[in-house]
């Protein structure tokens, strides 16, 4: 089985060799290469072959989000987890619905932090247990759809929403079903648009709390 391959992003150089020498720790995961900022992170998730993404929120020349966006907006699909110093629920929604894979606190034990990449590098969504409530939020407030809009899902559309409940990548759900990624793709962005939701976080979260299983 080969090596998950990861990217760190931060401005700070001591925290990434902190991240660096923590998951070295683990045989099967190994850091591909760093990146200071938004702009080298935008760079590198484009030209180096990647699993998973850990990336600072305030940083110079391009932050986090910007840098979350732009990734997606490029069609980057590895998986992505801020990892940062702010709970701000502002911050946590944004990067969620921006398409982040996850939202960790660097205060975090290192033990508990290199168990949330493990699961981050494993297609899980992983969150710090403190932000839980924001992310049970996310879809609260009337704007999400109703339940019966699970009546307008097809079957597979509906199969994959169970897939998303349990915080599988498209890889994943791919293997899973015996599908391409690229038809998981379109399924994924025709049951948002049906559920009136903005990510696959929110229809994660949504499926859970409507007991779809």
């Amino acid at each position: 089985m080969s090596e998950t391959r990861i990217l760190i992003v931060d401005d700070h150089p001591l925290f990434r060799r902190g991240v660096r020498q923590l998951v070295e720790m683990d045989p099967d995961m190994t850091i591909a290469g760093e990146a200071s900022n938004g702009a080298e992170a935008v760079e590198a998730a484009g030209t180096l072959e990647l699993d998973l993404i850990l990336m600072d929120l305030n940083m110079a020349r391009m932050d986090g989000l910007e840098a979350l966006r732009q990734i997606r907006s490029n069609g980057v699909d590895t998986r992505l987890v801020m990892l940062t110093v702010s709970d701000a629920d502002d911050d946590v929604v944004a990067a969620l619905r921006a398409g982040a894979d996850g939202y960790l606190l660097k205060d975090m034990e290192p033990e508990d932090l290199l168990a949330r990449i493990k699961e981050a590098a494993e297609g899980k969504l992983v969150i710090s247990p403190q932000l839980a409530a924001i992310l049970a939020g996310i879809v609260s407030g009337g704007r999400a759809a109703p339940v019966d809009a699970l009546s307008s899902l097809t079957s597979r559309e509906l199969d994959i929403l169970r897939t998303l409940a349990r915080g599988m990548s498209n890889k994943m759900i791919a293997r899973r079903l015996d599908i391409t990624e690229g038809t998981v793709k379109v399924h994924v962005k025709n049951l948002l648009k049906k559920l009136g939701l903005r990510s696959r976080v929110e229809a994660a979260v949504w499926a859970v709390n409507h007991g779809v299983s």
